[in-house]
């Protein structure tokens, strides 16, 4: 299947100061000056910008920033207790350098407290100038992934302990996209990685398609026991634009409220005014990676669909839903304002391509894109809510520490702990997005992709992850963790997160039991789901970079409980049981990182 481009390796991104995310100043350029600014927050952000960067190179030991360098700030977040942290790309005489991303920590007076950084070595490269030219580095970048190149970028790639001059290209073919990069001195290809993120991996595919499974989820018309199902209404409306409120007949969680525009009287448009304008449109069947280019929704009853795929709105109705619940549980939860935190629409495209077995979310078009299976694995759109739920939080990912694969195979499985981490991250906010819906039909639970209609009845679950045979997902960490497809690797912190949250041994929540183990045949007692998503969001936000691999994460959420609770704290202690019940802890973390 096609898949969409991806970004460059921008240096220019927004920066934004709030007491739990980010509200709206941006920033760009080698210094902390201001280019685009909101007059409330501008002088605040631009002093704690100004003395992160000068903290980043007064502590180089430890931040790895040196002569040559120029940071270029991302986030800017600001703690209730005062703490602030400033999250950073990095530049090398102008080069984008590819795992050079850093959180530098400061306190209330803005002084420095430590690094969080992708990187700890200098990321100068040995050679200074290129030996291959551009053009034949997009080639050999074109045989590699076997599709048309576009420009090759030079970049410094200080990925995997080391650095080096290399050229980034963008490789596209009519069915796929992919990012590599190649030495610029030895012409040796350094990775070559798929573009999309898709829910479903390459591997996964092929053994549903070996072993003749296919997944069939029910669908009918269900009913909700939520209130706002007015059909067509506009409350007071006399001037349109207006907001109204409709009625999603969905393929999944029954019918269910949605907000809507009222373009004119008697005409309606499925866009959200109340939440930034987040629109679905419907690709009709199209490889197109512009949101422009969709469908509009529009109809004269604003009832959309039939619960049934005989109505191109039911699927649209289905991701709507998911994707404004998505938004909703992320600013309820943590003042999190759309899914890059910059008050911006998160939109979705249904039907998209041609029998696509797969969903996934495009940062280019900064939506999600919905296939409608292939009628044969995969015979209904994946637009269940916890897929919205997991895909949207790799656009939430992709916004904060953007963790990386450490390298991808020739059929484009992806591999190695942050990739890992990345996957358990969009599982353990997926699974949240259900228990803050809390749709009768569709139960919250720890299970992950319950309604794809799978055999197993799940494709993934946080409290025992190897019950999952499809993918083969493990339970605990070892050695042999980095060589783990992410999808299967991902068990190791969600089991992590879900022992935090609800603890060890047998329990029934709903209508789920579950009954989670431990490596080292310890009893932990859970904190509860609030706590523990809170502790993984702040150690995400604050404390995680494009390589954390478990250990790490396991330092990021220790970290953030004692922000949150205290290093005496009973949430603390846990956090710290919970990873060595996964086989994480501080004595066996590995001496040389890949």
């Amino acid at each position: 299947m096609r898949r969409p481009h991806i970004r460059t390796a921008a240096v220019a991104v927004a920066v934004a100061t709030a007491a739990t995310g980010l509200a709206g100043t941006a920033f760009a350029g080698p210094s902390a000056s201001v280019e685009h600014s909101a007059a409330s927050s501008a002088t605040t952000a631009t002093a704690v910008v100004k003395a992160a960067n000068a903290a980043a190179f007064a502590h180089s030991a430890a931040t790895g920033v040196a002569q040559g360098d120029e940071l270029h700030a991302q986030d800017v977040l600001v703690d209730p207790e005062g703490a602030r942290h400033v999250r950073f790309v990095r530049t090398h005489n102008g080069m984008p350098v590819l795992g050079g991303d850093l959180v530098v920590h400061l306190d209330r007076r803005l002084a420095y407290t430590g690094v969080t950084s992708a990187a700890t070595h200098a990321v100068k490269p040995a050679a200074a100038q290129p030996q291959l030219t551009a053009a034949q580095a997009a080639a050999k970048a074109a045989r590699a992934a076997k599709g048309e190149a576009g420009g090759a970028e030079l970049v410094v790639d200080a990925r995997g302990g080391s650095a080096a001059l290399a050229y980034q290209v963008t490789v596209t073919d009519e069915d796929s996209a992919s990012t590599v990069v190649v030495d610029a001195v030895t012409g040796k290809v350094r990775s070559n990685t798929p573009v999309a993120d898709e829910f479903l991996s390459p591997k996964l595919l092929a053994k549903l398609r070996r072993s003749g499974q296919s997944a069939d989820p029910a669908t009918g018309v269900g009913s909700s026991t939520g209130a706002g199902l007015l059909g067509s209404g506009v409350s007071g409306a006399v001037r349109y634009p207006a907001t109204a409120k409709g009625t999603g007949k969905t393929l999944f969680v029954g019918s269910v409220g949605l907000t809507t525009t009222a373009t004119s009287r008697g005409h309606y448009q499925l866009k959200d005014p109340n939440r930034y304008g987040t629109e679905t449109r419907d690709a009709k069947g199209r490889y197109t990676e512009s949101f422009g280019a969709g469908s509009k929704f529009t109809n004269t009853t604003n009832v959309w669909g039939n619960g049934k795929t005989t109505s191109r709105a039911s699927a649209a109705a289905d991701a709507q839903y998911g994707i404004t619940k998505t938004l909703d549980f992320y600013k309820k939860t943590f003042n999190r304002k759309g899914i890059a935190n910059n008050s911006k629409a998160a939109r979705g495209m249904v039907h998209w391509g041609n029998k696509v077995a797969n969903a996934f979310w495009d940062p280019t078009c900064n939506c999600m894109l919905y296939g409608d299976g292939d009628g044969q694995m995969f015979k209904k759109p994946l637009v269940v809510l916890d897929v919205t739920g997991h895909e949207l939080t790799h656009g939430v990912v992709e916004a904060t520490a953007d963790l990386q694969p450490t390298y991808v195979d020739a059929d484009g499985n992806q591999y190695g702990e942050p990739g890992s981490l990345n996957e358990s991250l969009a599982d353990i906010f997926g699974s949240n997005v259900e228990f803050y819906a809390n749709n009768a039909k569709d139960t919250p639970d720890y299970l992950v992709g319950e309604k794809l209609g799978l055999d197993q009845k799940f494709l993934r679950r946080l409290d025992h992850p190897s019950l999952d045979k499809l993918e083969g997902t493990i339970d605990y960490w070892s050695q042999d963790t980095y060589y783990t497809e992410v999808h299967a690797g991902s068990g190791v912190s969600s089991h992590a997160y879900y022992l935090l949250a609800e603890g060890s041994g047998k329990k029934k929540i709903g209508t789920v039991t579950y009954d989670s183990p431990t490596y080292d045949g310890s009893t932990v007692k859970g904190i509860g789901r609030t706590k523990a998503t809170a502790i993984f969001y702040r150690a995400l936000t604050r404390y995680m970079v494009s390589t954390t691999d478990f250990h790490g994460a396991r330092v990021a959420t220790l970290k953030a409980a004692k922000d949150l609770y205290g290093s005496t704290s009973t949430e603390y202690k846990t956090v710290s049981k919970a990873w060595a019940a996964v086989n994480v802890t501080a004595a066996n973390t590995p001496a040389a990182r890949h």
